[in-house]
């Protein structure tokens, strides 16, 4: 009696196999909360990870850079890829902006700070003093660079010399092909340099690299390290309190 009831009931309440579109509805929610993973684990890797990594490389070629200038040895004609060059600071960013730039831009170079364009002028000399750096993640040196506006001061500090640059514009946006920016006069490859320039590179938007965001400059003034700090790096600091 039980065996016929029972396939009476199945009888009455065929059993249904699986809905396509109910399963394909957790199939891809499924696969957006992985992706949704991944990318979260990829902006922690770019925001931290490599933040604190860069930041150990940053202290390790700054100490080298200062040792080097203590023992008057901050003087060479061709400066070694890779090694610290300068001290870069952005008084708008606030009284602890300071980052040692490096020789070269290649991935592994600007993953310690800034670096240095090959070819173009150095510190202070009559051309372009071209630098790029990371926005996001491996230090984030040019994380705010975006806020920079005309009239604000660039410092840069070398073995002997303090130099004032003062920002000419707004930052804006150029294609990443567009390597006129860091001519000796930007844009104009030909041109016969005048001027003692600076510029500094970076990608935008914040999260990708689709575009080139750039910063012009030019040097308002100069004076020996041993007369001590420039005017422009004198920061109130309670406006970052």
């Amino acid at each position: 009696m039980s065996h016929v009831l029972i396939r009476e009931r199945r009888s009455r309440f065929p059993l249904r196999g699986p809905d396509p579109a109910r399963t394909a509805i957790r199939g891809i929610g499924e696969l957006l909360l992985t992706v949704g993973l991944v990318v979260l684990l990829f902006v922690f890797y770019e925001a931290y990870f490599t933040n604190w990594s860069s930041a150990e490389k940053q202290h390790q070629v700054t100490a080298k850079l200062d040792d080097t200038w203590h023992n008057g040895r901050g003087l060479v004609d061709r400066p070694v890829k890779g090694a610290g060059i300068a001290k870069l600071y952005v008084p708008a960013f606030g009284p602890d902006f300071v980052f040692t730039v490096l020789e070269g831009t290649d991935p592994g170079t600007l993953e310690a700070g800034p670096g240095h364009y090959l070819g173009t002028a150095s510190p202070g000399e009559v051309g372009n003093f071209a630098v790029a750096g990371h926005r996001v993640g491996k230090g984030s040196p040019f994380n705010s660079v975006d806020q920079l506006s005309s009239c604000d001061a660039v410092i840069v500090e070398t073995a002997d010399t303090w130099y004032t640059y003062q920002v000419d514009r707004d930052p804006y946006i150029v294609d990443p092909t567009d390597v006129g920016v860091v001519d000796p006069v930007p844009e104009k490859p030909r041109a016969t340099p005048t001027e003692k320039l600076l510029t500094l590179t970076t990608c935008n938007p914040w999260w990708a690299s689709t575009q080139r965001m750039i910063v012009l400059g030019h040097l308002v003034g100069r004076q020996p390290r041993s007369a001590g700090e420039p005017a422009a790096l004198q920061v109130d600091e309670r406006k970052f309190q």
